[in-house]
């Protein structure tokens, strides 16, 4: 793939050469997020007939065999508990996943996903991860190393600006 000049990749590749490093940066981070994560909907959409938040939830419920409290769920998903009743409620129709009381809290329920969940998961994370091996095909595995390493520092000291409050 021949290489692109800033002018030509984006709107953020055309800011004017006095705006900051750091905002010419952000917007390019943004943009590669915006544009991977529009794919990845398509995709999941047409292949799947699946939104990106069924998938997200889906995979939180994978990731946890025993299955999650309700409100464990909203705070891994980062949603409201509405939201996740909602989800729950549809994918429970679909025989997707399970919702069992907890013992002790008649309140409270465990979601896990069921076999049938499983297995549709497991089929979509599957072409999932082939789609997010494709968009970083043209990087070299020294780059690919290169730019977790770099992001990860950036994930860090975002974390350590939150924590203090200095970045504000």
């Amino acid at each position: 793939m021949p290489f692109l000049d800033d002018a030509n990749i984006g709107f953020e590749g055309r800011m004017a050469s006095d705006d900051h490093q750091s905002l010419k940066l952000w917007l390019r981070l943004l943009s590669c997020s915006t544009q991977i994560e529009t794919e990845i909907r398509k995709r999941l959409r047409t292949e799947f007939g699946m939104s990106l938040a069924r998938f997200d939830y889906l995979a939180q419920l994978h990731r946890h065999p025993d299955g999650l409290r309700m409100n464990a769920l909203s705070k891994f998903l980062m949603v409201t508990g509405g939201n996740v009743t909602g989800l729950t409620d549809e994918l429970e129709k679909e025989e997707l996943v399970e919702r069992v009381a907890e013992p002790g809290d008649r309140r409270s329920y465990r979601v896990s996903l069921t076999r049938k969940g499983s297995k549709l998961f497991e089929k979509i994370a599957a072409l999932h991860e082939v789609w997010v091996v494709g968009f970083f095909a043209g990087m070299s595995a020294s780059e690919k190393k290169q730019l977790q390493s770099l992001l990860g520092n950036l994930r860090v000291q975002v974390t350590d600006l939150q924590s203090t409050g200095l970045g504000t």
